[in-house]
């Protein structure tokens, strides 16, 4: 049994599946292709990428934290919760897109030009 989405509209859900694994596929290469100098306009393409990884930094913690809240019984969402998801998204998901975050952070921060490089 699916979800009600799926349910409803089929063609909808994949063609909305199929452009977040897109984007995903973008912003996980985009920011190597830079890193090699294989993508004209280096600079705009660093900040998109500055931008997107303070973005899921921020998306990761802060549900890290709220899932795990809800987990804790210091949230009790009014309808109730699905106790494996959240489980799943307190341990595995949320925290993912936390250091996918980090990580596209930490080498953007350590492949940084220098003052004294040469643009």
């Amino acid at each position: 049994m699916g979800s009600p989405a799926v349910s409803r509209g089929p063609l909808q859900a994949g063609l909305g599946l199929g452009i977040v694994a897109a984007v995903k596929l973008l912003a996980a290469t985009i920011p190597v292709a830079v890193a090699y100098g294989r993508m004209p306009r280096r600079r705009f393409w660093r900040a998109v990428s500055w931008a997107g990884g303070l973005l899921l930094v921020v998306y990761g913690g802060v549900n890290i934290i709220v899932s795990g809240a809800v987990l804790g019984g210091v949230v009790r969402p009014a309808g109730g919760y699905d106790l494996n998801a959240m489980i799943g998204h307190a341990w595995l998901w949320d925290p993912l897109f936390f250091l996918w975050g980090a990580a596209l952070v930490l080498s953007l921060w350590f492949s940084r030009r220098s003052s004294t490089e040469v643009a």
